[in-house]
């Protein structure tokens, strides 16, 4: 009876080692026919193209751009809570959304006591006030959530007089002159509402404020638990009182100023020659014995801001983010700056979040919408987000999307950007048709406009550098990730306006978009599919289209500069470019050979832990520029190939900036050291940058 029972139970475990043996096989997928490893798909892409829609981006604008939006305001607050409904959606929602808040400095006139600005006789008696609130022409200039002109952080005072050189700077007003935004035309029946140029009564508030971010809280995130600064110690601030006037009220001052002319680089459109003072002029609308009082009640207050994230996690590689973002406070009504960017924003989610929510799509890596809060104070809410979440979106960010204002005109699309994103920017605006008439691409369309002649591949359009005017700052200066800004604006040709005119103003309206900027909205609709063809190709893309090898035209040009313009004065204090030379040479090669690399696996079928290494190459590419120590007196500036440059030379701008210092000074002085520290620093950064381009093996 034993032996029976052993061999039974023997039989039975060989039964059951060949039935597993015969699943096991068929359930092992064979490599002929496993699935591609998920790539970008054309289809799709044609499909979110086809349903982005104008009008719903114009209806989206309406909304948003209804009542006055002050970061922190409660109609601001409205917003968050309409972007948290948007994405939580059920038919066109994201897989999350959440607002997320932080405490912030920020800087309002007091409502009690307002702002003003007087001309005041030789016994003290008002003979002349300037406007305190811009003419209400349209009926929403004169709301009462319509915040009145002012400087943002600029100190309150009660300064008087009528020149500097007499009396010492007590006091700055401020004011856009109509040659730099109108064309020199200043006759109301000349500007909105019928046209698109700024009534006379027109003031452009700002943010004075000299870094990005929360005053109190540098390189810390504005939450609970971090230091804050005491406030007699804040840096940044305009050190006296500051007023923005409208050019109205700036041709009553300077028109009837005394004294010597104005330098001709200073003189604009007022109808007048600008002078200098001492004084009126004794034939002029004042005594001549009169002065300019300037009374500044701006106080610092403590708000709470929000950002508001959604989120579409990734199907294979969800620890990999392509952000997108735009701002969501404004001025005022702030229908260009921000909301034409923040419909656009709305309707890219939607047609994504429609699709996710269908089962049709879902991308290769996680792709973040993001609504920054207080931009208009200095970057605030964006630097908060990279203040806080440093670590993990620079080890995991692929790159960063901006469009702030979507459209400033109707000509052509403008990009600014760093090197490795032309590849997929170009991509994408060659297969989307230009708004207007004719059957141009976009690409075509922007090439005709703005345009360059690249030693590599001709003549192409040209992408624009990127400063602080919006929130890519942080993500490219702070954390140094690939970022672009995405706008459709003018033709330059037309016009001499720095910016759209109404900029920063109460007649930035809704109105104001619908007649004159966009009409039909097709601006609009072309930056959407803009952006949206480049988040779906930098989400779903097998391998990253990032080009690193376009960095080495910038570095080459930024060399040349160099040789050109600063070698001799180099020799002359023993200073040599050889090291700097090699290093660009060695980017150079390496570069080329990833390039090789890239091309030989995309004609084979890679292993996807292969191409997750490469691409991690690509994206991290970046942060090799970072140094934190090279600009200790710029606050955030860490990238040695974009921090502010001002010296002359364009060329990198550590070595500019300390060679303009150092031109005057003697050989091994402190300036001088300076100079072969920045070219240490550049040097460094370079030869970085080519081990990291290396094969990953190679150490």
């Amino acid at each position: 009876m034993q032996w029976t029972k052993v061999l039974g139970l023997g039989l039975g475990a060989a039964a059951l080692l060949g039935l597993g043996i015969i699943l096991g096989h068929f359930a092992i997928p064979k490599k002929a026919n496993s699935p591609a490893p998920q790539d970008l798909d054309l289809a799709i892409l044609e499909t979110v193209m086809g349903q982005l829609d104008a009008h719903r981006i114009r209806e989206n604008l309406r909304e948003l751009s209804r009542e006055p939006h002050l970061a922190s305001s409660p109609r601001d607050e409205d917003l968050v809570q309409l972007l948290l409904q948007r994405w939580k959606d059920p038919g066109s929602g994201l897989d999350s959304a959440e607002a997320s808040t932080y405490e912030v400095l920020l800087s309002f006139p007091s409502q009690e006591q307002p702002n003003v600005v007087d001309v005041v006789g030789p016994t003290g008696d008002i003979i002349h006030s300037c406007h305190r609130t811009e003419e209400n022409v349209t009926g929403e200039q004169g709301g009462p959530d319509v915040v009145q002109p002012y400087a943002a952080y600029a100190p309150s005072g009660t300064p008087q007089a009528v020149n500097a050189a007499k009396h010492g700077v007590a006091g700055v007003l401020v004011y856009t002159d109509p040659a730099d935004i109108n064309d020199g035309l200043s006759s109301p029946n000349e500007t909105f509402p019928n046209s698109w140029y700024l009534p006379p009564s027109g003031v452009e508030r700002g943010s004075y404020y000299e870094y990005f971010g929360d005053p109190l809280t540098p390189y810390l995130p504005a939450v609970p638990s971090s230091f804050r600064v005491d406030l007699a110690n804040v840096s940044g601030f305009p050190p006296i009182p500051t007023q923005p006037i409208g050019f109205q009220d700036a041709r009553d001052l300077l028109c009837n100023l005394n004294g010597t002319l104005a330098p001709a680089t200073w003189q604009g459109a007022l109808g007048c020659r600008y002078r200098l003072g001492p004084g009126f002029r004794p034939d002029g609308d004042f005594p001549a014995d009169s002065q300019v009082s300037v009374s500044v009640y701006n106080r610092l207050e403590l708000r709470n801001s929000s950002n508001v994230l959604g989120i579409i996690r990734g199907a294979v590689e969800p620890d990999r983010y392509v952000l997108y973002g735009n701002h969501r406070d404004s001025w005022v009504h702030g229908a260009v700056d921000p909301s034409s960017g923040t419909a656009v924003l709305l309707e890219l989610s939607r047609v994504l979040g429609t699709l996710l929510k269908k089962g049709t799509w879902r991308p290769r890596r996680s792709i973040v919408f993001a609504s920054w809060g207080a931009e208009e104070f200095g970057l605030i809410g964006s630097t908060e987000f990279t203040e806080e979440f440093f670590n993990k979106l620079q080890e995991r960010t692929v790159a960063y999307i901006n469009v702030d204002i979507s459209v400033f005109a109707n000509a052509t699309l403008r990009v600014q950007g760093t090197p490795p994103v032309q590849s997929v920017v170009f991509s994408a605006t060659k297969e989307i048709r230009s708004p207007g008439p004719g059957d141009l691409s976009i690409y075509d369309n922007w090439i005709r406009y703005f345009n360059r002649s690249s030693p590599v591949y001709g003549l192409v359009p040209s992408l624009g550098s990127l400063g602080a005017g919006s929130d890519y700052a942080p993500f490219i200066h702070f954390l140094g990730i690939s970022s672009m800004d995405i706008a459709y604006t003018y033709d330059r040709s037309k016009t001499s306006a720095r910016i759209y005119p109404t900029y920063h103003t109460a007649f930035d309206t809704f109105d104001y978009m619908d007649k004159f900027l966009d009409p039909g909205f097709s601006s609009h609709q072309a930056v959407a599919r803009t952006a949206g063809s480049v988040i779906l190709r930098l989400s779903d893309s097998f391998f990253l289209p990032l080009k690193v090898s376009d960095y080495s035209e910038t570095l080459r040009s930024f060399l040349q500069a160099a040789e050109q313009d600063l070698g001799a004065l180099l020799e002359q204090h023993s200073i040599s470019l050889g090291p700097l030379v090699t290093a660009v040479e060695k980017f150079e090669a390496e570069a080329s050979a990833l390039g090789q690399r890239i091309s030989t696996l995309q004609k084979g079928s890679p292993d996807p832990l292969q191409v997750r290494m490469l691409n991690d190459q690509l994206m991290l590419l970046e942060r090799t520029f970072l140094n934190p120590r090279a600009f200790p007196e710029e606050r955030y500036y860490s990238h040695v190939l974009w921090a502010p440059r001002t010296g002359s030379v364009a060329t990198f701008p550590g070595l500019s900036n300390a060679c303009s210092r150092a031109r005057d000074t003697a050989s091994g002085s402190e300036a001088w050291a300076e100079v072969q520290r920045q070219l240490s620093i550049v040097v460094t950064a370079l030869e970085g940058a080519a081990a990291t381009l290396r094969p990953v093996a190679d150490l």
